[in-house]
């Protein structure tokens, strides 16, 4: 697993990876930033309130919008990976899996389908973790065990369709869940990470993709262990 994991790390640095990894990138921001400006302008329709109360309501909106995005970047990062899977899967099935059967590409609606999904229920978990923020210790563990559980969940199963229809892939979800759980851990200490959470949906992917590939049988030889 973390082979696996180091290995998707530096494959994005790659001279292969190197187009997607602006491409998602820049789209990355570009939805950031679209989600930040929407929250602003939303936050200022309710904050136009007179003196201390104005600058007070200001400054406790910007710690807001901080957090705010922080939980935004995993529903953010799920869509930028439908969009990408196919082309981070086949540059790594033709270095690292050349013997094995080339996956299925997912339809745009098929993968925005679970992108919208996978998004909805982040946020919808998150806002129920927001309500733990004020107590000590909790907090960031259920932060990690949410988000651990669901971002492992849903970029296994992403990565999975390639090779298996949805119900297998769910199946061999659960036949590894340890492992599925660890590695969304993974994924979501990169989420909490600022500037490093901006590679997160070309990372949880590639690492996705070795995952599915170390625990369903193929013939042929793999380049990359676990």
């Amino acid at each position: 697993m973390f082979f696996a994991a180091t290995k998707a790390f530096i494959q994005l640095f790659s001279p292969a990876f190197r187009s997607i990894l602006f491409k998602s990138l820049g789209l990355t921001i570009g939805l950031l930033i679209v989600a930040i400006v929407a929250l602003t302008t939303l936050f200022g329709m309710f904050a136009a309130l007179p003196g201390w109360m104005e600058w007070t309501i200001q400054i406790l909106g910007g710690l807001g919008l901080v957090v705010g995005s922080i939980f935004l970047i995993g529903p953010i990062t799920g869509l930028i990976a439908s969009l990408h899977l196919d082309d981070i899967a086949q540059e790594i099935e033709r270095r690292d899996y050349p013997n094995d059967p080339e996956g299925r590409a997912l339809s745009t609606v098929e993968g925005l389908k679970v992108a919208v999904k996978f998004g909805l229920l982040v946020i919808g978990v998150n806002i129920l973790v927001l309500f733990l923020l004020l107590v000590p210790g909790v907090n960031i563990v259920a932060f990690f065990v949410a988000n651990g559980y669901l971002l492992g969940r849903e970029y296994f199963e992403l990565a999975a369709l390639r090779y298996m229809p949805l119900e297998e892939a769910q199946t061999l979800r659960q036949d590894n869940r340890l492992r599925v759980f660890l590695s969304g851990l993974i994924i979501a200490g990169m989420i909490s990470v600022p500037l490093l959470n901006l590679l997160t949906p070309l990372f949880a992917t590639a690492f996705m993709v070795h995952s599915v590939k170390s625990v369903r049988p193929y013939t042929g030889r793999s380049k990359v262990g676990t």
